[in-house]
């Protein structure tokens, strides 16, 4: 610290030096010319510049409506399959790019090769356009101001196009400046004047970063809250307090910039610019990956060429779009990519910063550690894989409440998954920490033994528990039930609602909750399989027509299978079986259908409302409890003999009825 106060004060008090170097430049520039004015050299330098600059115009121009169609295409074109058209107009940027660097290096080996000052100065000037047309066309992918169709980045063409011009004012200041002081360590300006320079270099760049920063944090917020894949994720959390946590980031790239230019030490400054570079290089990655895994946009219409494309305003937060095997290799790519910026940040802080080993030694721990960190990896990328496949998808999701659709293989799947899940990852996790244990040198034997031994008495010690989990997997793989089928074990009824190594859930249809160890299950009768056939019986009077009845059931039984609602249910449908008894005022007839086992008992209500309604305006009568009885007695009598005969004619239906049901 007192180095640093001590060489500041001097940089300080060189700044008149640095304003007389700086004055100096013309005249600089003409002695080094070896015969060639300052005029003849900045008309050359300027039109070599603007030439390079005209060229890529006119690159951008022949194709600008290539550029508009692919934009459209890009704009339609839902998933990875973007990834052909967003690599065409980046190849035409490229083109555009390649262009500028031909016009540069052209003029100078036509104009500036004669190896003398100026030309070398030129040539830093050329290369700095170069490098900063390639530097931008990062942000020129993300951004795509005019191109709305391509843009990555979610903000309306305004703010991309404002934004795409701050950054790349700042761009040009940091390549112009950059070469200013590279002209004043070529003529032999004093370190003291030089640090002047770069302290006044740092403040004039750090200004114009924080006021592009307070002008576009509407439109960078926006741009970062649409990385989120949730509301409540870091990055929503970021898009909205962005400017807060850049400020003091930017603060202190530019204190350690003035720190190297004071002391003469730019290891500090270099590996915090580096840690800048790798955020913005993530923040673009990120940009790419969630538009990639954007929701299928609505179709776009036919537009003439040149016609502005709608703005992308939608907030994709609001819209996530469904997890799919894109998004598995995208997080397995950016763990990838996150893992090798890490690695290149902490070798600059490490060794550079902070000393704590030489090179040597850090290659020797990053070749130790190479394959701790390759082993995690590709656990982390086993368990995607196994994340995604074991996931359950809306549709399995929705077959699984439904009861399986009638058995089907996605309500199996979405049972058997949890438990697979489970096992795979316990599989993944023992694996991945046995082998970074043994690549760092610990014995892994002994565990294993351990684990042997401690399996065995925990076997022995928890027979209950094993008997259970054992029971469960022999009842899994016989596939006796399905989450969302109806069972009877015996000791409990309900759906199943889900279960664990161990036990399984049932919900009864009043709202309990069954927990019942999978042990203790026992016999499970399920209701829910293949088919369900639905019997059951109604009275009616005793004249009537049972051909006219025959008929009218079939007619309802084919208007109900030909019901949107229940055609997808029939399997077998509703017809009348014939006379199941005969009683003294009425007779009992059988009806029948077959359905899936989804909603039988609500096909039965529609199928008797449906007779109830129907019946009467055939002239078909169900019976009732009256029966005329003919006595010789008194009045009383008779009553009570019509009375006894209705009560035993309501016992014999009711036994009647219990015993079709015990069937």
């Amino acid at each position: 610290m007192a180095q640093f106060v001590d060489r500041g004060a001097a940089a300080l008090a060189a700044f008149p030096e640095l304003g007389r170097r700086l004055a100096e430049f013309p005249r600089l520039i003409v002695q080094a010319g070896d015969g060639r004015g300052l005029s003849a050299f900045l008309l050359l330098l300027l039109i070599s510049a603007a030439l390079a600059l005209a060229v890529e115009r006119l690159v951008a121009a022949l194709f600008g409506g290539l550029r508009t169609r692919l934009g459209i295409r890009v704009a339609a074109t839902p998933g990875p399959a973007a990834l052909l058209p967003i690599g065409a107009i980046l190849a035409l940027d490229l083109v555009g790019v390649a262009a500028v660097w031909l016009v540069s290096y052209g003029a100078i080996g036509i104009w500036f090769s004669r190896g003398v000052g100026q030309d070398k100065l030129a040539a830093a000037i050329l290369a700095g356009i170069f490098a900063w047309r390639l530097y931008m066309l990062a942000f020129r992918f993300v951004l795509r101001p005019g191109l709305a169709g391509a843009r990555l980045a979610a903000m309306d063409d305004g703010e991309a196009a404002a934004l795409y011009r701050r950054i790349t004012l700042i761009v040009l200041l940091i390549m112009a400046l950059r070469i200013v002081i590279r002209l004043l360590i070529a003529t032999g300006t004093p370190a003291e004047a030089i640090a002047a320079g770069q302290i006044l270099v740092t403040s004039l760049v750090l200004s114009f970063v924080f006021w592009m920063a307070v002008r576009s944090r509407l439109a960078v917020g926006r741009w970062l809250a649409g990385l989120a894949s949730a509301r409540n994720s870091l990055a929503g959390w970021l898009g909205a307090h962005w400017l807060t946590v850049a400020a003091p980031l930017f603060l202190a790239l530019g204190l350690t910039q003035v720190y190297g230019a004071v002391v003469a030490r730019y290891t500090v400054p270099n590996a915090v610019l580096l840690t800048l570079n790798a955020l913005i290089a993530l923040i673009l990655f990120q940009t790419l990956a969630r538009y990639l895994t954007r929701p299928r946009p609505a179709a776009v219409p036919a537009l003439a060429e040149g016609e502005p494309v709608a703005e992308p305003v939608a907030d994709v937060a609001a819209m996530p779009a469904p997890r799919g095997f894109t998004d598995v290799v995208i997080r397995c790519i950016r763990t990838a990519i996150l893992l090798a910026i890490m690695v290149f940040v902490a070798q600059s802080w490490i060794v550079d910063v902070f000393a704590l080993v030489d090179e040597q030694g850090w290659r020797t721990l990053a070749r130790s550690s190479l394959a701790t960190a390759v082993t995690l990896f590709l656990a982390f990328v086993a368990w995607e894989l196994v994340d995604f496949l074991t996931r359950a998808t809306p549709a399995t999701a929705a077959d699984a409440a439904a009861g399986g659709e009638g058995g089907g293989s996605g309500s199996r799947l979405a049972t058997m998954l949890p438990l697979l899940r489970v096992v795979l990852a316990i599989t993944i996790c023992v694996l991945a920490l046995l082998i970074v244990l043994s690549e760092m040198g610990v014995n892994i034997a002994p565990l294993l033994a351990g684990a042997s031994v401690f399996g065995l008495a925990l076997s022995f010690g928890s027979q209950a528990l094993v008997r259970d989990i054992v029971s469960g997997i022999f009842y899994l793989s016989d596939d006796a039930f399905r989450i969302g089928e109806y069972i009877d074990c015996g000791k409990a009824k309900g759906s199943v609602e889900g279960f664990t190594l161990r036990s399984i859930r049932l919900r009864h249809q009043n709202g309990q909750v069954h927990t019942i160890p999978f042990g203790q299950l026992g016999q499970i009768t399920n209701f829910s399989r293949d088919w369900a056939t639905v019997k059951f019986n109604l009275r009616f009077k005793r004249d009537t027509d049972l051909e006219k009845l025959r008929k009218t059931v079939k007619k309802i039984g084919d208007q109900m299978q030909a019901d949107p609602e229940f055609a997808n249910d029939f399997i077998a449908p509703l017809r009348m079986q014939g006379v199941a008894d005969i009683l003294d005022n009425a007779i009992l007839v059988r009806f029948k259908f077959t359905v899936k086992p989804i909603q039988p008992s609500y096909v039965q209500r529609v199928a008797v409302k449906t007779m109830v309604t129907t019946f009467p305006t055939v002239g078909i009568e169900f019976a009732d409890s009256m029966v005329a009885v003919q006595t010789m007695g008194a009045g009383g009598d008779q009553a009570a003999a019509a009375a006894a005969s209705s009560a035993q004619n309501r016992s014999r239906a009711e036994l009647a009825l219990a015993t079709e049901a015990g069937q």
